[in-house]
């Protein structure tokens, strides 16, 4: 971890444990997350900390903390085991490596749609996964909606699988992702998000894959003109609570919080529909050109995956994903 980020998180847990103010106990969570404050999942965070605190009568209070101002996702998850952030919102990608089972949601095509998403998401597998967390010192509270991810590149769109052949593409650092991409074709480089637009500018890469509100909120657009929506991938994002923060919560406290997340969740959902088409139009009233290919060959690759887990307890869980109705 940065020293800097270690310092300042070091400072914020004071701010973090209890408080006495009479016979009132006040607690102070910290919420920490990558993305800017125009982001609906952000948005959504402002919202649960309104209702936290309207539903403890002020005596839980979360502050948050956007645009990695605390640490990156994998630095913020290793402060939660440390103690010493309370909260973060990442996407599931970084928790590949703290929860292998996580690794399930960065297969292609793995659901249906966005209706079958949700169904598992809130189902017992959705629950079964948020839990897995616990031993390594934090826990999944809710997932918010990250749509679906797709291609966009600066030369051509992709309209096939073949259209990926030579091409760049950059992804996380996920071992999932890398397979993903180099499965369907193109060549898997991992760049930090904060470094990819000059990295598109240059030539570095030919394109990267996300969602419509973050190629809008990073303007890659400006660069990546070709959005092709083959929606390989629906990645959630996922709130955690550090283990020792909620363990120190009382119970009402614990109550109310799981609460507000999940009233948290549907406010988000529909801030992200809100958005994306405002995005989306704003986007290639900007230029942007936008194509619906045939998911088919795009789902044929993907087999390949799905061939390399079978047996497995990634493949295992990937078929209970795929039977739920």
């Amino acid at each position: 971890m940065r020293p800097r980020i270690l310092f300042a998180s070091l400072a914020l847990t004071v701010l973090c444990i209890s408080c006495g103010s009479g016979d009132r106990d006040i607690r102070t969570l910290k919420i920490a997350h990558g993305l800017n404050i125009d982001h609906p999942v952000h948005k959504a965070m402002v919202y649960l900390a309104q209702q936290a605190a309207e539903k403890s009568d002020h005596t839980l209070k979360i502050d948050i903390y956007p645009s990695e101002q605390l640490g990156t996702e994998k630095e913020c998850i290793e402060q939660l085991q440390m103690g010493i952030l309370s909260m973060t919102k990442v996407s599931s990608s970084p928790l590949e490596s703290f929860v292998p089972k996580i690794k399930v949601f960065a297969l292609p095509f793995l659901f249906r749609d966005a209706e079958h998403k949700w169904t598992v998401l809130n189902g017992p597998i959705g629950k079964e996964l948020l839990v897995a967390c616990t031993p390594k010192g934090f826990r999944g509270l809710c997932y918010y909606d990250a749509g679906a991810r797709s291609f966009y590149t600066v030369d051509k769109p992709i309209l096939h699988p073949d259209d990926l052949q030579g091409l760049k593409i950059r992804t996380q650092q996920s071992p999932m992702a890398i397979d993903m991409v180099n499965a369907l074709g193109g060549s898997a480089t991992p760049i930090p998000w904060g470094e990819l637009y000059t990295a598109l500018q240059q030539g570095v890469v030919d394109g990267a894959e996300n969602n419509e509100p973050s190629l809008y909120t990073s303007r890659h657009y400006e660069v990546a003109k070709h959005y092709s929506l083959n929606e390989h991938t629906m990645v959630p994002d996922v709130l955690l609570i550090s283990t020792l923060q909620w363990e120190s919560l009382s119970k009402q406290h614990q109550d109310i919080l799981e609460q507000a997340a999940d009233e948290s969740v549907a406010y988000q959902r529909i801030l992200w529909a809100e958005f994306v088409q405002e995005a989306m139009a704003d986007m290639t009233s900007k230029g942007l050109q936008v194509y619906n290919p045939d998911k088919t060959p795009f789902m044929q690759r993907a087999q390949a995956m799905y061939e390399k887990y079978k047996g497995t307890e990634i493949g295992e869980l990937a078929q209970r994903i795929q039977e739920v109705q």
